[in-house]
């Protein structure tokens, strides 16, 4: 900040105390840039099996039936394959995982069941953290961030110092980051992508191969992915990594100080694989904080494109030989955060999704060589030749409806695709949680997991249900966060919309919990679904259009 700047002018040199979730190092070290705060770490929410609700408990059950009574009764077998897929498509799991009335009955049974697997080891937010709470647990770290926490608190309100330590995911084993309590600090950014970061990148840029391979039968040539802050700071830079290992390179470390000094291209034999060509969509906050890491991929790209290599193998030198523009990072204008489509979901000014896309394409309309940047429409073009969109999540204490910004930036840009005459464009979001197996499923498949599995889990809303008001906000920002996948990716179904319906405002227990606790997330929870119906984008059973007032 300069002294000139509003925060600065207005608190001088009072310490800004902030309590802070442990595993956002990004969004901390932005506090404290802005704020100059003292950001004291806190745990995140405790995380628990999640509980499947009635109806998907009877499906768990007839599966279950059905393989049990393999190779006695075979009549038996077929009613109760009738009943699996009949039932699958009561709750909408016929169109979240594709069945069609020519799919096998043991295909379809063999989809519904790898479905409830997926979703029953999900691990949910069991409610909210309660800063300085005494957990009852076996594990002393754990047990000893509630004291941490108010200590470190105390100490700040008194002016003395409060001691620094690292900050990162709990579920991703940084057992380091505990107990909470002190003041965030993170990684140097010298040395991202770490040796750890890009051992786990392999594995993630294979699996995205794989899954494409499996998807359309060949190789993806190009695609876009994210690139964010926080998740660079909590893997170590893992999303960057397996940028560069899709286009085949490899970063080189100082062996003394660990920090990246340059990078070595891999053959086509030793990848095993032609190139994939990466372009980068990043966050503001990745621009701000890691202008080395920009001009190393974009080092590696220009090196790459002039390697003398068969073009079906490298499709970057391809596109030198063409003489088209090799840039390969884009975002929003220097001083500028966001990806221009949350404002225009928020005030309702945009009549269909293209106009979303278009929002998407204005912010991403800079390009980037490490601290240079340049106003260029070569992201749309880029967009345009892609195979695929690919955002990377890390860790399980968020999901993809959990915050705005996923719809923002994976709905931004399939409504972006969309605007470029890409509706074909591949979503994708590669899950690694354990970046050990990773795993990578479709925007649809991932969405119909968290729906199932956590949005309209029992389980997740009783623990928000606990926390009154704020519990309450948790519900409705489900909502809107699915509203975001729907009118840019239309990628909530109506029957998850109906789900959600039905586990909210159609629950009257929940219904009452929300008018009393919270009536304006109540409000704007309704508002929001009778705007999905307003624009097409949920046809309800006429029963909850009814109960919203508005006609079905």
């Amino acid at each position: 900040l300069s002294a000139a700047c509003v925060p600065r002018v207005l608190i001088g040199g009072v310490p800004v105390i902030y309590p802070f979730i442990v595993n956002d190092p990004g969004e901390a070290a932005a506090a404290k840039r802005r704020l100059g705060a003292v950001t004291i770490g806190h745990l995140t929410p405790p995380l628990v099996a999640t509980e499947l609700d009635g109806r998907l408990k009877d499906i768990e059950r007839a599966v279950d039936e059905f393989s049990a009574a393999q190779g006695l009764d075979p009549r038996r077998r077929q009613v109760l394959a009738r009943e699996i897929v009949d039932a699958a498509g009561r709750v909408g799991l016929s169109t979240d995982l594709n069945l069609s009335a020519d799919t096998e009955p043991a295909e379809a049974i063999a989809r519904i069941d790898a479905f409830l697997c997926d979703v029953k080891e999900m691990a949910i937010r069991d409610g909210l953290h309660v800063f300085g709470q005494i957990i009852e647990t076996d594990d002393p770290l754990v047990a000893a961030c509630g004291p941490a926490e108010m200590s470190a608190l105390v100490a700040a309100l008194d002016g003395r110092f409060v001691p620094p330590g690292p900050s990162g995911a709990p579920s991703r084993g940084r057992r380091d980051v505990l107990p909470t309590g002190r003041n965030l600090a993170t990684i140097d950014a010298r040395g991202i992508p770490t040796q750890t970061a890009v051992n786990h990148a392999k594995l993630a840029a294979e699996a995205i191969v794989a899954r494409y391979l499996q998807d359309h039968g060949d190789y993806p040539r190009a695609i876009v992915m994210d690139l964010w802050g926080s998740a660079t700071l909590r893997t170590g830079g893992e999303e960057l990594a397996t940028a560069l290992h899709l286009i085949g390179v490899r970063p080189i470390w100082d062996s003394g100080s660990f920090r990246v000094t340059g990078f070595e291209t891999l053959t086509p034999a030793e990848l095993g694989r032609p190139r994939v060509d990466v372009t980068l969509r990043i966050s503001g906050l990745f621009r701000d904080m890691f202008p080395m890491q920009l001009g190393l991929y974009d080092t590696a790209v220009r090196k790459v494109a002039g390697l003398d290599e068969l073009h079906d193998e490298n499709p970057l030198a391809r596109t030198r030989a063409a003489g088209e523009p090799l840039e390969r990072i884009f975002g929003a204008a220097p001083g500028a955060y966001g990806a221009g489509v949350t404002e225009a979901l928020d005030s309702g000014d945009w009549e269909v999704r293209a106009d979303l896309g278009r929002s998407y394409l204005e912010a991403t309309s800079t390009a980037y060589r490490g601290e240079i940047a340049s106003t260029s429409g070569a992201f749309a073009t880029r967009l345009a030749a892609a195979d695929a969109f690919v955002h990377i999540h890390d860790h399980k204490e968020a999901d993809i409806l959990s915050s705005a910004d996923y719809g923002a930036h994976q709905g931004g840009a399939a409504a972006a695709a969309l605007a470029v005459q890409r509706a074909d464009l591949a979503g994708y979001h590669i899950d690694t949680a354990n970046p050990a197996a990773p795993k990578a499923r479709s925007l649809g498949e991932e969405i119909a997991r968290v729906v199932h599995g956590r949005a309209a889990s029992p389980r997740w809303i009783a623990g928000q249900m606990r926390h009154g008001f704020r519990g309450a906000a948790e519900l409705a920002a489900t909502v809107d966060n699915s509203f975001a996948f729907a009118a840019t990716a239309g990628a909530v179904t109506s029957a998850q919309f109906d789900r959600l319906y039905e586990a909210y405002l159609g629950d009257p227990a929940v219904a009452a919990f929300l008018a009393m606790a919270n009536p304006a997330a109540e409000a704007a929870m309704r508002r929001r679904f009778e705007e999905a119906m307003r624009r097409g984008l949920w046809q309800p059973r006429s029963n909850s259009a009814a109960m919203l007032g508005v006609a079905p």
